[in-house]
């Protein structure tokens, strides 16, 4: 069941990114976009049934309803918010490849760089899934699931290794698509990311024994060595 459900997520993620990208582009002969389309469709089956297998407490976590009685509400606010940016951040991309060209397009080797960090970052996301079972996409007391401290691997290098995966995979895909302006643009998410840590950390401190002293041994929340 576990399976089914995730790969009907799968399923609808990439009907979403697929009319989100090609939807507003005058054509559908669009390599680059197709070739994300299948890289990431092919990507995100095999990691399900991965995921599946090692790790189905994180999958499961990722799988939650996207709503919750303990959810603070400043972490409705934002997580909408945010979630409207990142539908508004894909539809930029056709629209600036097509038709704005904003910045000169990235190089073929640039691009291509973009892709291979979209994919570390996205390996990312799912390395902070297979450590952590409670990666779940809203900010959450998860008492009921028995929560308790993660800190050991990346946890043990940065506090929100999920948020730097996903920066990563957007800043790569924003060159992927051949959009330099869309890839600066993550900047703009990166904003929110960084207000979501601040609520979501408010919230462990309050609710996680040991989140207080692990905040104090590992300093930096989604950079290394830096922030």
């Amino acid at each position: 069941m576990l399976v089914i459900k995730s790969l009907v997520g799968v399923a609808f993620q990439l009907t979403l990114f697929a009319a989100l990208l090609l939807l507003p582009a005058p054509t559908w002969d669009w390599p680059r976009a197709l070739q994300f389309l299948i890289v990431y469709g092919i990507a995100t089956t095999i990691a399900v049934f991965i995921l599946a297998r090692i790790a189905p407490h994180g999958l499961e976590a990722r799988l939650s309803a996207p709503a919750s009685a303990s959810q603070p509400k400043r972490d409705r606010i934002v997580t909408c918010f945010m979630v409207l940016l990142f539908l508004a951040w894909f539809i930029f991309i056709p629209i600036d490849v097509f038709h704005f060209h904003l910045l000169p397009p990235p190089s073929r080797s640039l691009s291509a760089l973009g892709a291979v960090v979209s994919i570390a970052g996205f390996g990312l996301c799912l390395a902070s899934i297979y450590r952590n079972a409670f990666v779940a996409p809203i900010v959450k007391d998860q008492s009921d699931r028995g929560h308790t401290l993660v800190d050991t691997g990346i946890y043990g290098i940065v506090r929100h290794p999920m948020y730097l995966g996903m920066l990563l995979w957007l800043i790569g895909l924003g060159l992927w698509l051949e959009s330099t302006a869309g890839s600066l643009a993550t900047l703009v998410l990166a904003q929110i990311f960084l207000l979501r840590i601040k609520i979501e950390e408010a919230t462990l401190s309050n609710s996680l024994p040991g989140y207080v002293g692990y905040k104090r041994r590992v300093p930096y929340r989604l950079i290394p060595f830096i922030w």
